[in-house]
């Protein structure tokens, strides 16, 4: 995975983040384990295996506009919204360091499932 450094990415006035994913990609705060079990959302057993790599989980910060279709004239419509709790490829998104905290920016194919 890749791993840059963003500086200045936070209005200080609006404190809203200023990364905007383009295309299908989407903006995510990757949710702890320790996190995970004080949400309580849904108790998810992935048994680990030889072959296969454990999918994490979080929180949808941002949403690109969509993929272009195949004729080049219209976006498709996101599966996924802000706000969403998703799980996700380990190995698919790439990490951003945005004022010392952690997001990943992911394909929409990345994500395997929106928690509800």
């Amino acid at each position: 995975m890749n791993l840059a450094v963003v500086r200045r990415l936070w209005s200080v006035d609006e404190r809203t983040m200023k990364i905007k994913p383009l295309s299908d990609r989407v903006l995510v705060e990757p949710i702890s384990a320790e996190e995970i079990k004080k949400i309580g959302k849904i108790n998810l057993v992935v048994p680990q295996t030889a072959d296969k790599e454990r999918p994490e989980q979080g929180k949808i910060i941002a949403v690109g506009p969509g993929k272009w279709n195949e004729d080049g004239d219209k976006r498709m419509a996101m599966q996924v919204k802000k706000g969403d709790t998703v799980l996700f490829t380990k190995y698919g998104p790439n990490e951003i360091k945005v004022d010392g905290k952690e997001y990943l920016i992911a394909e929409e194919k990345d994500i395997l499932a929106v928690i509800e």
